[in-house]
């Protein structure tokens, strides 16, 4: 059932410019892309004739509630100029339910678990959605992307069934509208101080090696210091988690923020457990050798991000991780008002043993869950067809993330520039108005994802330069389809916790020397003791069952 299931799937997304009576009443296969559900009496306030690239506007009024994650960069305002232009473009009146960042996600879990949940409940990161499966609290909502032209279009034309099919379920389908990127976007890499580097007569370096050699020349200049000083430690189980994960990708390994229990072989075609295998070995020891050679401060595993700032400042190091945010807010901005003539560059990511690549599945972000009570609602159409416009169309994306042309921004051959007196993240320190906090635009809850021209629009310089490099990098491969079905995935959430606790622990004790790279063996063991065998032949079982079932 399966495999006819999947391939109707790969039918309605190949017909993703159709939208016609038969989708609207909700005839179709029963299966993934044609809901076998009777959607005829849900079309209260619905568009009959809605596609891919129209505005929609409901037929009549609407309100429609969200969990809104309220970042205390920007707290909510009820008077922001976004919930007001959504309301007259497409008649619909968004109600949030706001719920402070911190406890974002526990609330989320306590609203569903108590059948409370807004209809709409952004801001979810995959696979937080599979704990709300098996209880029905939440929508299959691959059965209803035939309502979602946008959302379809940009899956077919970016060809992003292969990441699709990476999130859904032992069904088959998935339950989380992911946020779609045409291009693979890279975030975290090294920065350095470029004018230090030009004084002893250094280069940027392009490989880890190099990267060893330039925190090698630092050293002998400044022997009391430790030219590298690093953050992102303190609110993350795992330490440096960026610098793990842009690093683990030159070794071909998910480490860091990206860290899975269970990764994929793609050359002996099967599941093996990732913090056992040989390259991330070898890009453990190659951190102690920094460590042990005193070029990387073993205080950056477990220090805040303040007091690495501080350092850096200071002058106690001169490299440390950024992302381009950072690099122009902090440090660059910072350093200029206290170091005189100092210049920082952040490098696109060194190469490693992997080559030239980044990680792949990278261009699914957060994105969307549907309460199932929406679907009981007769306006469940309208609802989706909302959905489909204000987060996947072109015209949503650029006004969730600019606003109102004239307004709050000015556009000319595709470049985007802010209206005077207003600023993005630091881009005017002295404007009067800021977009997220005045307007509510480029709000994290409606603003990720899209075309690369569009993602690309707001790049500064620094930024342009470095995603302009990693763009050439080939995407590793992504994972297989390989869902567990519910009692296996208990199972493994049993599992799973402890051996991804005793891999951070011991990754951070070979780093910093506590614990001796010859006992790699040792701590296999031990892995092994905790179910590492077993986790990982539940994953290939299901790897292969549904490679069965799909074809």
């Amino acid at each position: 059932m399966q495999n006819k299931g999947q391939l109707s799937r790969r039918q309605i997304l190949a017909a993703a410019g159709f939208i016609g009576l038969a989708t609207l009443t909700g005839c179709g296969s029963g299966e993934d892309g044609g809901d076998s559900k009777d959607l005829s009496k849900k079309q209260n306030g619905a568009m009959k004739e809605y596609r891919a690239g129209q505005q929609f506007k409901a037929a009549k009024p609407l309100s429609f509630s969200l969990l809104h994650n309220n970042n205390p960069v920007y707290p909510t305002k009820s008077d922001w100029l976004f919930w007001k232009e959504v309301t007259k473009r497409t008649g619909i009146t968004l109600k949030p339910v706001d719920v402070p960042l911190a406890d974002y996600e526990k609330k989320r879990s306590v609203l569903i678990g108590a059948g409370d949940a807004p209809f709409l409940i952004p801001k979810t990161y995959h696979p937080s959605e599979v704990a709300f499966v098996s209880s029905g609290a939440i929508l299959p909502v691959s059965e209803y992307v035939h309502l979602m032209p946008n959302f379809r279009a940009k899956v077919e034309k970016w060809k992003l069934e292969p990441e699709l099919d990476s999130i859904r379920q032992s069904d088959g389908k998935y339950y989380l509208l992911p946020g779609l990127h045409e291009k693979a976007k890279s975030g975290y890499s090294l920065s350095f101080r470029t004018d230090i580097l030009e004084k002893h007569g250094l280069s940027l370096p392009t490989t880890w090696d190099e990267v060893y050699d330039v925190l090698k020349a630092l050293k002998q200049e400044y022997p009391d210091k430790y030219p590298w000083t690093d953050r992102w430690s303190g609110n993350t189980p795992f330490p440096c988690g960026a610098l793990f994960s842009y690093l683990g990708q030159a070794y071909g390994v998910k480490s860091g923020w990206t860290y899975t229990n269970v990764t994929f072989d793609s050359k002996a075609k099967k599941f093996v457990f990732n913090g056992a295998t040989d390259s991330y070995r070898q890009m453990i020891e190659y951190l102690r050798k920094l460590v042990a050679e005193k070029l990387l401060d073993p205080e950056s595993f477990t220090q805040q991000d303040d007091q690495a700032l501080q350092k850096l400042l200071a002058e106690k190091s001169y490299v440390i991780s950024a992302n381009p945010q950072v690099l122009v807010q902090e440090y660059r901005y910072n350093l200029q008002k206290q170091v005189k003539g100092s210049k920082i560059e952040m490098v696109p990511v060194p190469l490693g043993p992997a080559g030239p690549v980044i990680l792949g599945g990278t261009r699914l972000e957060n994105g969307i869950m549907i309460s199932s009570k929406a679907l009981e609602s007769d306006t469940f159409v309208a609802m989706m067809q909302f959905v489909d416009w204000l987060w996947y169309s072109d015209e949503g994306q650029v006004f969730c993330k600019w606003g109102v042309e004239g307004v709050t921004y000015t556009e000319s051959g595709g470049k985007y520039r802010l209206k005077p007196g207003i600023s993005l993240m630091g881009s005017d320190p002295d404007a009067p108005k800021d977009l997220q906090k005045n307007y509510g635009f480029f709000n994290g809850v409606f603003t990720y994802g899209g075309s690369w021209t569009l993602v690309s629009s707001n790049f500064s310089p620094d930024e342009q330069k470095f995603q302009d490099a990693m763009t050439q990098r080939s995407e590793l491969p992504i994972d297989p389809a390989h869902p567990l079905q519910s009692v296996e995935q208990e199972q493994a959430t049993l599992w799973d916790t402890p051996l991804r606790d005793h891999v951070t622990q011991n990754t951070l004790k070979f780093v910093l020397g506590k614990r001796p790279l010859s006992e790699w063996d040792d701590y296999v063991t031990e892995l092994k003791a905790k179910n590492m065998d077993q986790l990982v032949d539940l994953h290939n079982k299901a790897y292969e069952r549904f490679k069965k079932e799909n074809g």
